[in-house]
């Protein structure tokens, strides 16, 4: 820390309590001066010779036969006059960055110009402050800090913007040239080496960040803050990655972590304008910098303390842009009454769509203007793909959750954006699990969001044993899952016909399979039509009698073994009973259910 002395003569101040302090001298004292609470004791002459104002205050009180001078609302209050007295008095003063504000404001208070006495104390102050503090990044921090107590002397003295010029250029300053300590924090990581010749040396073992002011402007209180990341801002040298890392920095140090903290009524208004400010220093540069995860903290934090929308809007626009960086963690926002929900659903949706929306504006700007490097892509809404499915599975756990809400938000993803379904299966897995009320035709509902095609080979697995599932949906997963089996070894068999065959007989043979293949898949399709009429005629026949048809897991399966088992006789006719199956949930009969559906489930064990 710099400082400064002024005067040689030693300190003859003397202290009476705590409310007189006087002079020791051969000369009676022949001036009073109020200051706050505190009464000094003083000599006229040395006082005068410095300081104009009060040449006019002894002056007016002799006119009002006065003893005594009473200075109302002095700024830095009894102890800055106590420095002007003693450098008055040519005594020793030392001057550093915690009092240099407030003695600089009481000389100009008490008028110590150079019009006066040459070398008076406003000209000595001066000095220090350009020569030292200025020239001194962590000085410049702690002056900054002491202007708030002598405001507006410290505003009007242009004090507070000169300190905030000089945080905010020292900033920018190239790293490498950065050589002193440079946070309260952390230090720079050094090591002692021992050379050859036994000599020790500091090595700098890791090279200053490029946010190393980071951590030190946090101690500032939120108005001088907002001012100094301002001018950092202004000054167009730092990125938005820096600044962000700033911000969220401050809010850490900040923002309470208790929810309970953040929402009381001693503190609501101060972390309100602390996160309105946060939000407002955010970079304009809505793609980069600032993470999504931190954004979507501060949303829920905005939220909690009811920030003004247009600061939510503003967030909620920013972490559109960047969902795909987001997790489940992050979306899961608290929700507020009157809503029911654990968690916030419409606002994830909201920021679903808003996402959604901007992807496609970007498609159509890069298309129209061949652009290649814009924030979003194919990849990030396979992302944003993934992240809905997980967070659906989250959410699905909650009691409170319609069914609605839970079909909205998966629909929210288009279908490119979810090449496999095996997410998806797990929500609605969970979501049945959970909602054991569900009716029949809300339970084909909600499976028809499903595109069993799209599962995996251990998703269908389990699909195919899980009770929960309406019958219609196993049936369906077994039926693809024997299409996959038959199309591998399809492609095995054609495999091995080409490495052992001639080039003729290789072209023939694979003419002949494609042949075969098409044949076989016609056959299948045309079983397929026949088995959607026999349903139709089975949906009749079932409201006079109560025993139905009765699909059991095991005859399922070898109906499937015999579907498959070209060349025997019978096979074409047990085909036909199964084929249909092959079409979509959404497809299928509203209503059509099996009288046997409970005892077949009976018989199928869930692995989940």
């Amino acid at each position: 820390m710099k400082f400064m002395k002024l005067g040689s003569k030693p300190d003859a101040f003397q202290a009476d309590g705590k409310c007189i302090r006087y002079v020791t001298s051969d000369l009676a004292t022949d001036v009073t001066i109020n200051v706050g609470e505190v009464k000094f004791y003083l000599h006229k002459f040395p006082l005068l010779s410095k300081s104009s104002r009060l040449r006019k205050l002894v002056l007016k009180a002799s006119e009002e036969c006065c003893d005594e001078i009473n200075m109302v609302d002095f700024p830095g209050g009894p102890k800055a006059f106590e420095i002007c007295a003693k450098f008055c008095y040519g005594m020793t003063v030392t001057l550093n960055a915690y009092n240099v504000v407030a003695a600089c404001c009481a000389a100009e208070y008490l008028e110590m110009t150079e019009d006066v006495d040459r070398g008076n104390l406003i000209f000595k102050i001066e000095v220090f402050l350009n020569s030292s503090i200025f020239r001194s990044w962590k000085d410049s921090i702690i002056v900054l800090q002491t202007t708030k107590s002598v405001l507006p002397w410290s505003e009007n003295l242009k004090i507070v913007g000169r300190c905030i010029d000089s945080i905010a250029s020292k900033t920018s300053l190239d790293p490498a040239k950065i050589t002193w300590s440079y946070t309260y924090n952390r230090k720079l990581s050094v090591s002692d080496k021992t050379a050859g010749d036994g000599m020790k040396f500091r090595e700098k073992i890791v090279s200053v960040p490029k946010d190393w002011w980071v951590e030190d402007i946090c101690e500032l209180d939120i108005d001088l803050y907002k001012r100094v990341m301002t001018a950092v801002k202004s000054k167009g040298r730092m990125d938005g990655v820096a600044i962000c890392e700033a911000l969220k920095t401050y809010a850490v140090r900040w923002l309470p972590d208790s929810v309970d903290t953040l929402d009381s009524d001693v503190h609501s208004w101060r972390n309100k304008l602390l996160v309105e400010t946060i939000v407002c220093l955010l970079p304009s540069d809505r793609g980069v910098g600032c993470s999504c995860s931190f954004l979507l903290k501060l949303l829920k934090v905005a939220i909690l303390v009811g920030v003004d929308n247009s600061a939510k809007e503003d967030l909620l626009k920013r972490i559109s842009l960047k969902l795909y960086e987001a997790s489940v963690k992050d979306l899961l926002i608290p929700a507020r009454p009157p809503q029911t929900t654990l968690y916030d659903i419409e606002m994830v949706l909201s920021i679903v769509k808003r996402y959604m929306m901007l992807s496609h504006d970007l498609d159509v700007a890069k298309n129209e203007m061949g652009c290649t490097d814009l924030v979003l892509g194919h990849g990030s809404l396979l992302s944003v793909g993934k992240l809905i499915d997980e967070y659906l599975e989250e959410i699905a756990r909650d009691p409170n959750l319609s069914l609605a809400s839970f079909i909205d938000l998966s629909q929210s993803v288009p279908e490119f954006a979810r090449p496999v379904h095996d997410g998806l299966y797990k929500a609605i897995d969970t979501y049945l699990k959970e909602h054991l009320s569900l009716t029949k035709v809300e339970r084909k509902k909600l499976c028809s969001l499903m595109d069993v095609k799209k599962l995996t080979m251990d998703a269908s697995m389990h699909a195919a044993q899980n009770e929960r599932l309406p019958l219609r949906v196993v049936v369906q997963v077994l039926f693809f899952e024997q299409v996959r089996s038959v199309a591998g070894v399809q492609r095995l068999r054609d495999t091995s016909h080409s490495t052992t065959n001639t080039d003729e007989e290789s072209e023939k043979t694979a003419a002949e399979d494609c042949n075969s293949l098409e044949k076989q898949m016609s056959r299948i399709k045309i079983k397929e039509d026949a088995f959607q009429e026999k349903c139709e005629l089975a949906k009749q026949s079932s409201k006079n009698s109560k025993s139905g048809i009765q699909l059991l897991p095991s005859r399922s399966r070898r109906m499937f073994d015999k579907l498959w088992g070209f060349g025997k006789g019978h096979a074409d006719n047990r085909s036909s009973e199964t084929s249909a199956s092959s079409q979509s949930p959404t497809s299928m009969v509203p209503g059509d259910t099996k009288s046997s559906g409970s005892s077949s489930r009976n018989r199928r064990h869930s692995i989940s």
